[in-house]
């Protein structure tokens, strides 16, 4: 989730242990420990462009993690409230903070590793989007009256807005995979792996993405809470055999790069329509009905020693944005 967000749950959730005198200090406390593991990013290297990518979301988005980075949070806020909290609350706080920023990150699509080292599986339930301006609306305004007015009814309200916004997000998730397997029965296809998740800042267009054979198809799904789905078929492409078409360079650099980019991708990989030497993603595009990848790598196979480049493309204009605001709205697109 974006950082306004987390900061916001990780506010509510410590916010919920204490009495009404302290509601300042504690969402101040939980909401900065929720903001820690993010520091992620942070880990990085100039010649390994991939070692971003597989520690965002990684350890320090672990259950196992959260005591030791609860007290690395406590340990460092105690000395701004040592006058007003002792360690043990501050620790409760933090742990509380820091306890949300791993299970917010997993309700969105890209997915968290939350038993590491045991399983190194992503968990991604695709409830919510990363940025969802009506949900983190409702917790601004929670979290602002509880710190104003100094009452716990507030605190209620905000967690209830969240868990109410999360079951209709899994509500309109299951309709979405509903709706997603009756388009590949009408169409013949046999799904081998299908993917259901809101696009940016809404719960009411939603994408689909599904392999069957050795294409993944991708459509756009406008769903209203009491009206029939509004499907928006969209575009296919063929899912890149790299293994094949990169043969001859295993046991090289950028073979060994492509198959952590596999990994990382959850194995749907399509070559760019637009950059020959690309190979993206092909679980994110900037539109539910298009398959030109969001982030990709660049393979260069003259130097097959060197690491690849990470590319993004993030193309939003006027005609992108069109077609997007045509299908939240339920028009028409050409």
């Amino acid at each position: 989730m974006d950082p306004i967000t987390h900061g916001l749950i990780g506010a509510s959730a410590a916010q919920s242990s204490t009495i009404k005198e302290k509601l300042r200090p504690a969402a101040l406390i939980g909401c900065t420990s929720a903001l820690l593991p993010d520091l992620d990013v942070l880990i990085s290297s100039s010649s390994d462009p991939l070692l971003k990518l597989e520690y965002h979301r990684q350890f320090t988005h672990a259950f196992l993690f959260i005591p030791l980075g609860a007290l690395i949070a406590a340990g460092v806020l105690w000395w701004f409230f040592r006058d007003r909290l002792s360690f043990k609350e501050t620790y409760l706080f933090s742990l509380l903070g820091y306890a949300t920023a791993g299970l917010a990150d997993a309700f969105t699509s890209y997915g968290v590793q939350l038993l590491w080292p045991f399983n190194t599986g992503r968990f991604a339930w695709n409830i919510i989007s990363v940025f969802d301006p009506l949900f983190s609306l409702g917790l601004v305004l929670a979290t602002g009256l509880a710190i104003y007015h100094k009452k716990k009814t507030w605190v209620w309200l905000g967690l209830a807005w969240m868990g109410l916004y999360l079951l209709f997000g899994l509500f309109q998730r299951e309709r979405s995979r509903t709706a997603a397997l009756e388009l590949a029965r009408e169409r013949g296809h046999h799904i081998q792996q299908l993917i259901v998740k809101p696009t940016i800042a809404n719960q009411l267009l939603w994408s689909i993405r599904y392999v069957s054979g050795d294409r993944l198809y991708a459509d756009g799904l406008r769903l209203s809470p009491f009206a029939k789905p509004n499907v928006y078929e969209g575009a296919s492409i063929e899912l890149l055999p790299y293994h094949k078409k990169y043969a001859n360079l295993e046991g090289t650099t950028v073979f060994r790069d492509i198959q952590r980019f596999a990994t990382l991708s959850g194995n749907i990989l399509v070559a760019h329509p637009d950059h020959s030497n690309v190979i993206g993603d092909g679980r994110y595009s900037m539109l539910p009905t298009s398959v030109r990848p969001l982030w990709g790598i660049e393979v260069n196979t003259r130097s097959p020693g060197q690491p690849v480049d990470f590319r993004t493309f993030r193309n939003a204009d006027a005609k992108v944005r069109r077609t997007f605001l045509n299908m939240l709205m339920g028009r028409e697109t050409p």
